[in-house]
């Protein structure tokens, strides 16, 4: 494998408008970021991703994004970026940004152009089809729900939009708004940035045959990823985007992949392949409902181990994966992957060991350090998700009671992760002294930075000790390069592997369940590294692992 700048780097990502205000308007903005990057610095933190801050009307959260040149208002002006790419490059630190090319806002020019002459040049830069029998043109039903298609005013024409109505689908065939990406692309690279976030990527091919689908829901519609996955041809739209564009820069680039067929992994991560990586989501896929939120199963450890392994598994024969815990479209990690009795301190470190010294690149999203959990939600009107409004009205025509639906999406909702920074005890807990855009997690007292850094036992302390562990000198090659090899599979609750170069070999493991568990040591350990229970002396013949521990141990050569 040729080795790349970015294999042995970590990731943070930062949703802005979350994560610090510095004016007191209520919002996350830039100057608050810059304020943070010496804390940044200090936890391990390498890349930094920030979803978008283009200019944009916000319907859902700046994934529609009205001009890709411009930085919102919300979040400061361009000379604030210049100077957030500046100070992290003092830091040694990358900025990557998120790359919304699926879509785009229908505020755009262009949109609006082809609105004004639907029949015109930018109508082409999207899908405008002919209804059928004054119907929509096809039975999609879009990902925050109801149809994929949208009148044009004053034609029988619709246009394509799989996300929200105000979101219209770019059309990708064309070769003129090909380039207009690139270019915009480009002009961020140039600028200085390191690579992109690439969202929702592999919507961008279309089966331009549009077929109906068998229905799948009471509302007579069918899911719209269904077309996607009848679409073929993805790979020329990938290899030219990565062309015109990514390998220029040699820039660092993470995929959004859903839908991905069989046997394509090398074409997305290998040596030559479209992206430097894409999210493991499998993991998260295991929460996922037939119909919606509300009929979510829970994550089951068995099951969930053998997603991870499968995974670690299949990627080390072509790349590397890009592991996260959790991310801005789901709830935290916490509160998703542990069972009620680990829900601690302890469990927040055991969960963030074995997801940071996989194979692959680390992401940790904002407050994932401090073991930030779910909120408690009393009302619909505490959320702002367009999604989770979506799938609140979908538990309720499913017949679930007014309680039961707000559990649902108390336990689902992507506002889980957008909830504001929790940096002290403080009034909004440190993170406005205006009022907050999204009400702050009630449990700020007890969960933030500065209590934690005061803390050497603390969940943040912990993680400095963990990324500085798979970062050192010492270690390094084997958490970078070094094989992924399972261990004590044929157990109730623990979650173990090797991490194993020609000259090194260590050994993770953690104990999930409820009660202790002593494994027979199949290698013999020189010394314990790491430990989020207690200083362990080495052991010899046997492990003991109390409920919620995990150590990192190196073990003796072969």
């Amino acid at each position: 494998m040729n080795k790349k700048w970015w294999h042995d780097k970590v990731a943070y990502q930062i949703y802005p408008k979350s994560f610090l205000d510095s004016n007191g308007d209520g919002i996350g903005d830039l100057r608050g970021i810059i304020s943070k990057l010496d804390y940044l610095k200090e936890l391990g933190i390498d890349i930094i991703w920030l979803s978008p801050i283009y200019k944009s009307p916000f319907v859902d959260q700046g994934y529609d994004i009205a001009d890709y040149y411009a930085i919102a208002k919300e979040f400061g002006t361009m000379e604030d970026f210049d100077e957030l790419l500046a100070e992290a490059k003092k830091r040694d630190m990358y900025i990557i940004m998120d790359l919304v090319i699926n879509h785009c806002s229908s505020q755009h020019e262009w949109f609006q152009k082809a609105l004004a002459e639907p029949y015109g040049e930018y109508a082409d830069y999207f899908y405008f089809r002919e209804g059928k029998n004054g119907n929509p043109p096809t039975n999609y039903r879009s990902y925050f729900g109801g149809s994929c298609w949208e009148p044009v005013p004053g034609t029988d024409l619709y246009y394509l939009h799989m996300f929200a109505k105000e979101q219209p689908d770019l059309n990708w065939e064309n070769p003129k708004l090909r380039q207009e990406l690139y270019q915009m692309v480009n002009w961020w690279l140039e600028k200085g940035l390191a690579g992109f976030r690439i969202d929702a990527i592999i919507n961008i091919k279309k089966n331009l045959e549009f077929p109906d689908f068998e229905p799948d829901g009471n509302d007579g519609l069918a899911a719209c990823w269904k077309m996607i996955e009848s679409a073929d041809g993805i790979g020329e739209f990938l290899n030219d985007l990565k062309e015109n564009t990514f390998r220029k820069y040699d820039a660092f680039t993470v995929g959004e992949v859903f839908n991905m067929k069989e046997g394509e992994l090398s074409s997305f991560i290998g040596e030559d392949g479209y992206f430097s990586t894409i999210f493991d989501f499998n993991a998260h896929s295991l929460s996922n409902g037939e119909h919606g939120w509300y009929d979510a199963p829970p994550i089951d450890f068995k099951k969930w181990r053998e997603t991870v392994i499968n995974s670690q598994l299949e990627a080390q024969g072509c790349g590397f994966e890009a592991n996260i815990i959790e991310n801005h479209d789901e709830p935290r990690g916490v509160s998703r992957f542990l069972p009620e009795y680990a829900k601690t301190p302890s469990g927040a470190k055991m969960l963030g060991t074995v997801n940071i010294l996989l194979r692959g690149i680390p992401f940790i999203y904002q407050g994932q350090e401090i073991g930030m959990q779910n909120a408690v939600w009393n009302s619909l009107d505490e959320f702002n998700d367009i999604n989770t409004i979506d799938q609140y009205h979908l538990a309720k025509d499913a017949g679930l009671t007014d309680k039961d639906v707000l559990k649902v999406c108390e336990k689902m909702s992507r506002d889980n992760a957008r909830t504001p920074m929790q940096w002290s005890s403080g009034e909004n807990a440190g993170f406005t002294t205006g009022t907050p855009w999204l009400k702050v997690n009630d449990n700020y007292p007890e969960i933030n930075v500065l209590r934690q850094d005061k803390d050497r036992d603390s969940v943040l302390n912990y993680y400095r000790r963990l990324l500085k562990t798979r970062k050192s000198p010492e270690y390094k090659e084997v958490f970078t390069y070094g094989e992924f090899i399972p261990a004590y599979e044929d157990t109730e609750t623990i979650m173990s592997y090797y991490r194993q170069t020609e000259h090194q070999k260590i050994l993770i493991a953690a104990n999930f369940g409820k009660e202790p568990v002593c494994l027979n040591l199949e290698t013999p350990i020189r010394r314990v590294i790491l430990s989020n229970q207690k200083n362990l002396p080495k052991p010899e013949q046997f492990l003991k692992l109390e409920s919620c521990e995990v150590i990192v141990a190196e073990c003796v050569e072969d």
